[in-house]
Parts: structure tokens; C-alpha cells; sequence
């Protein structure tokens, strides 16, 4: 599944990179002809201009924008943004499945410890999904061995499961660290630009300023825009790790009393 998202991942940023660059290659032609042919266009027909405008869309205005702001700066912050999407959705598929009905488990390893004993219970266990039944099964497996060993099996695999639900928590929050770290560097290099450009005329001309430090601007924005949607993913993430935390100690106490009580009935 890790494989698949990160697959997908670099792929979709390769198209919108390539996308993105064929665009800067059509604006970086000279410039001359299509305002001419802007302001013709404009003399002739200025009230049909208007709805051309509003019909362009969200997307193709971030594409330019996008571009703008220099892809060699903009590619960067899209691959953290990509690859950080990525892993939160392989992330959220994984919780959702191990989020199962702890209640419902219970009853069957109940019902199976009093049917069948603890070989049958070790079944219910095996059959079910979810780290709630991996932690009871490795309990049920040192049974044998006194309600101790099974209370410290339980504590045990419980850390296990623990770190697998919290697996790629680490890549989040460096992508989310990364976003807004390019995007200053990227304010950082757009405004030394600017002053080169003033250092070159020897003189603060707006025009010569205005691209270093729209660049400047523009990354700063996608950096933080990054930022936060990773950053909402990974509060949903963490809140849902919480949840299911919280799930397997109330159900691993449950266990253990069920246990002693079976132990006190044998």
C-alpha cells in the first residue's frame, strides 16, 4: 500500500511539473507581440473581454502562479506537499481499518473461552482484524504461563502496535517542517535578486524590484499553504491514533478480566 501511494505520489508531481514547465517555457518568449495583440483585441471587443476573465479557473491561475513564482523554488514545496498527502491517506486507510468494534471482540472471546476454551478463543482472535485481536491473541498465547505473563505480553505487543499506528508520523511532520522552510528560502534568494537588480541600474526602479520580490512573495505563499493542509492532516491523524490508543487500554483491562474471572471458573 506504502508502495502504491508513493508511486502515485511522484507520479502526479512529475505531470504537474512537466505541465508546469512547458507553461513557464510559453510565457518566457518575448512578450512584445501578445500585448499588441491584447490591446487590438481589447479596442475592438472590450465587453466580451470580461467574461473570458471570470470563466478562468482556480486551477489554471495556481498553475500560473505557480510558474511565477519559479519552478526551480515551486517544484520542491509541490513534492513535500505531494508526498506529505500521500502518506497521510495511506495513513488514514490503515486507521480506519484498525479501528474495529472492540466491544463485538469481547463478547467472542467470551463466548469462545466459554465454549471452547482458550484454543478457541486463540481462533476468534486469529480470524479477527485489527491491532485490538493481535494484542489479545499474543496474551491468550501465555496463558499458560499465569494472568502475569499474559498482563505483560498485553502491555508489550500493545507498545508494538503502538509504533506501527504511529509509522509515518515522522515523514509528516518533515514535510510540514520542509514546506515553509523552501518557501522562506525562496523569499530569501527572490529578495537578493531584487537588490541585485538595484545594484545593477544603480538606481530603486519599481519594475526592476517587482519580479525578485513577487518571487519572493509567491513562494512564501505555497510554502505556507502547504504547511497548513499537512498540517490538518496530520492533527486528524494524531486525534485518530488517540482514539484507537485509548480503545486498546480500556479493551486490553477488559481482557484481563475476563481472563481471571475464566481462570477462577477452571
Amino acid at each position: 500500500m506504502k508502495k502504491l501511494f508513493a508511486l502515485l505520489a511522484v507520479f502526479g508531481m512529475l505531470s504537474f511539473g512537466t505541465t508546469v514547465m512547458a507553461q513557464e517555457a510559453e510565457t518566457a518568449e518575448p512578450a512584445a507581440e501578445e500585448v499588441a495583440a491584447t490591446e487590438e483585441v481589447a479596442a475592438e471587443d472590450e465587453v466580451a473581454a470580461a467574461p473570458a476573465e471570470e470563466e478562468v479557473s482556480i486551477h489554471k491561475t495556481l498553475k500560473t502562479k505557480f510558474v511565477e513564482g519559479g519552478v526551480g523554488w515551486m517544484l520542491p514545496v509541490l513534492a513535500c506537499l505531494v508526498l506529505g498527502l500521500a502518506i497521510s491517506i495511506e495513513r488514514i486507510i490503515y486507521l480506519t481499518a484498525a479501528d474495529t468494534n472492540n466491544k463485538k471482540l469481547l463478547a467472542k472471546v467470551e463466548d469462545a473461552l466459554a465454549k471452547g476454551g482458550v484454543e478457541e478463543a486463540k481462533n476468534v482472535c486469529r480470524n479477527s482484524r485489527g491491532p485490538v485481536a493481535s494484542i489479545f491473541y499474543q496474551g491468550l498465547l501465555r496463558y499458560d504461563e499465569g494472568t502475569e505473563m499474559v498482563e505483560k505480553s498485553v502491555v508489550s505487543y500493545g507498545s508494538v502496535m503502538m509504533g506501527q499506528l504511529e509509522s509515518g508520523l515522522t515523514w509528516i511532520s518533515l514535510f510540514i517542517a520542509l514546506s515553509p522552510s523552501l518557501g522562506f528560502m525562496g523569499t530569501v534568494v527572490g529578495m537578493i535578486g531584487a537588490f541585485d537588480s538595484i545594484q545593477a541600474m544603480g538606481d530603486i526602479s519599481p519594475i526592476a524590484v517587482a519580479g525578485g520580490i513577487k518571487v519572493a512573495l509567491l513562494t512564501t505563499l505555497f510554502g505556507l499553504i502547504a504547511a497548513v493542509i499537512l498540517q490538518v492532516f496530520y492533527n486528524y491523524i494524531v486525534v485518530k491514533i488517540d482514539g484507537i490508543v485509548n480503545k486498546m487500554e480500556d479493551a486490553s483491562i477488559s481482557l484481563m478480566d475476563i481472563i481471571t474471572k475464566y481462570k477462577a471458573n477452571h
